[in-house]
């Protein structure tokens, strides 16, 4: 299927799950070649949310924090799995009646109605279930980058559940379950305001509010190692998060891949010539962070831009994220532990932007969605990303107060933040397990 064929068949130019939706498409029939491809996206995508991000962030925490990073990570995603087949996926995909602008129905409540033979476009819906899912599980988790090492886990729970509902869950309605940003034809083809926007802004909203961390933090990895691999992980499962948006096998899905590769490519180079340049050497850190800058940017972008855009996207990134990081935030002094503003809402507002100016045909792209010129889709593109800032700040606000109020406070103790929340949250170390967990055995 070629990307004019997509495009058409999903009545505008956000092919990810807008295929549902489609008022003219064909009786949709069951491909086992997309099912295959869909599915081996999903195993992928959960690699990258669970080894990926979670070694990612672990390597960065505190020795003493490490665990905790990884069980945040991992517990929130598998209570957003839950969630989401008991209510999530209902209120994103179904007719929402008189809230349809904003959010869905309960018509599948458990999933109820779904069967074996339930389509999406030519994949069974049950597939389709958990590749939205997966998409689900990973956005809140992000967000944990910001606050690592002093909330306390009662309240990372808390937070994660109310935010997905409250947050994730209208914003994917929104964007890609048929809501008026839908029918606005947006340009962001895998989740650059959905996923990477609104976590971001979450981020630098929980930072504020929970304070800096105590201590003498320090923002040098722990472990780079810990680091490299989870970031080599993400750059892998990103080319399925995006890939399998197309949510069919064919020459489109796979410029969509090589679109998410070369952005990550030109944003690793691009920070690391930046550094290069300004520190006279460049930093195994700084790489991985470029290659995610880029990867942020290229999401709302790769299914609208040539390969070459794709590398200009990756490459106009990174400086801007260096920027953000590194005179911004020591600027108004907040504790964006991991960078996720920085990073992830910083790349996801550049690649946004960037989406409109090389989605041009006359820079080898689509085009632009009904009939606009230049000027008249960057307002929507832009509009659109200040409202899906302005909805996250708003609604992680709220979030972190009601958690607030149900956990009684946010924030670890100073003497547990001190000892670590490996220790203080779980008991546990991620270097020498306690000999008292075990009978005195050393194992």
């Amino acid at each position: 299927m070629n990307i004019m064929k997509t495009l058409r068949y999903a009545g505008a130019l956000a092919a990810l799950p807008t295929l549902a939706f489609a008022q003219d498409a064909p009786t949709p029939t069951l491909n086992s070649g997309d099912m295959a491809f869909v599915a081996a996206c999903c195993l992928l995508v959960m690699l990258m949310m669970l080894p990926g991000l979670g070694l990612f962030y672990a390597g960065m925490a505190r020795s003493k924090n490490v665990l905790s990073v990884m069980t945040q990570v991992f517990a929130a995603a598998a209570m957003i799995c839950v969630v989401w087949t008991f209510i999530g996926y209902s209120l994103y995909m179904t007719d929402g009646g008189a809230w349809q602008s904003v959010l869905g129905g309960f018509d599948k409540i458990f999933l109820a109605g779904v069967t074996q033979e339930s389509l999406v476009g030519t994949i069974p819906e049950y597939l389709y279930i958990i590749f939205m899912m997966l998409f689900a599980a990973i956005t809140p988790p992000i967000i944990i980058g910001s606050f690592a090492e002093r909330m306390k886990f009662s309240a990372v729970m808390v937070f994660m559940f109310i935010w997905l509902m409250i947050n994730y869950v209208p914003m994917a309605h929104m964007a890609w379950g048929g809501g008026w940003v839908f029918n606005m034809g947006v340009l962001d083809f895998a989740g650059g305001n959905v996923v990477h926007m609104n976590a971001g802004v979450a981020g630098l909203v929980a930072a504020i509010v929970l304070g800096p961390r105590r201590r003498g933090a320090t923002t040098v990895p722990h472990n780079m190692t810990m680091t490299y691999t989870g970031g080599a992980m993400l750059w892998v499962g990103w080319l399925a998060f995006c890939g399998g948006c197309a949510l069919t096998a064919g020459g489109f899905a796979s410029l969509i891949m090589l679109n998410t590769l070369l952005g990550g490519a030109a944003g690793a180079l691009s920070w690391m010539l930046v550094e290069w340049v300004h520190r006279k050497r460049p930093s195994t850190f700084g790489i991985l962070s470029g290659a995610i800058a880029g990867l942020v940017a290229i999401t709302p972008a790769c299914g609208f831009v040539s390969p070459a855009g794709a590398i200009a996207v990756g490459l106009l990134v990174s400086p801007v994220c260096i920027f953000a990081v590194e005179v911004i935030k020591p600027k108004f002094g907040y504790d964006d532990s991991f960078d996720v503003f920085g990073v992830h809402g910083t790349g996801a507002i550049v690649g946004g932007i960037l989406t409109v100016v090389f989605a041009s045909t006359e820079l080898g792209g689509t085009g632009y969605t009904q009939d606009r010129d230049f000027i008249s889709m960057m307002l929507v593109q832009v509009s659109i990303i200040a409202f899906s800032g302005l909805v996250s700040l708003v609604t992680t606000y709220i979030a972190l107060k009601v958690t607030s109020l149900l956990t009684g406070g946010l924030r670890v103790t100073e003497e547990e933040e001190y000892e670590g929340l490996d220790k203080s949250s779980h008991g546990e170390s991620g270097y020498r397990m306690n000999d008292e967990m075990f009978g005195g055995s050393a194992l």
